[in-house]
């Protein structure tokens, strides 16, 4: 007997494979199995747990991250972003001014260093959560900024107060808007 999309019985346990591999997942289906959760909630659970995947997944491109050599908070959000995903190249250079220009970082967005992903300038503490939505949602801009160095930023995170702030999206001209706030 063939099962049907509008079937109330649970699909069999060769029918939720067939569908895992369908979604390129049936390794994951086999990790999971059926035993446990019944065909039909690791049925359901394949099946959003693919959907977040897609949602949140982006190729992430390799970051190169400039600053000075004695930066200890610099050094923290590289490894910030690294535990996110990125892949991180770290060059070292006393010359920060010259690299915020070569970006096109507006003076009054500068801090302490300057990443670059992409075709996107990242300026200071900006969460890697955030410069993963920037890649996903793909808005024309040069990059995005934490302007200073606030605490609780990610690298910034000794100390028990944390500052509110704000993670700006500038464009060419050097025109921000409010991409996030935390």
């Amino acid at each position: 007997m063939s099962q049907h999309a509008d079937s109330t019985r649970p699909p069999t346990r060769r029918g939720f494979f067939l569908a895992a591999a369908q979604l390129g997942l049936a390794s994951f289906a086999t990790v999971i199995g059926t035993r446990a959760l019944g065909a039909q909630s690791a049925a359901t659970r394949v099946a959003k747990w693919a959907a977040e995947r897609a949602a949140t997944d982006v190729a992430l491109p390799p970051m190169t991250v400039y600053k000075d050599p004695n930066c200890g908070c610099c050094t923290e959000w590289v490894s910030h972003v690294r535990k996110a995903g990125f892949v991180v190249t770290v060059r070292d250079t006393a010359d920060m001014s010259s690299v915020k220009a070569s970006f096109g970082v507006p003076s009054a967005l500068e801090s302490c260093h300057t990443a670059r992903v992409g075709s996107y300038a990242i300026e200071g503490h900006v969460p890697a959560d955030l410069i993963q939505r920037l890649l996903r949602e793909q808005p024309v801009a040069r990059g995005l900024a934490v302007p200073g160095m606030p605490q609780g930023s990610p690298g910034m995170e000794q100390g028990a107060p944390k500052d509110a702030y704000e993670v700006l999206l500038f464009d060419k001209a050097g025109k921000t808007r409010v991409f996030a706030s935390r």
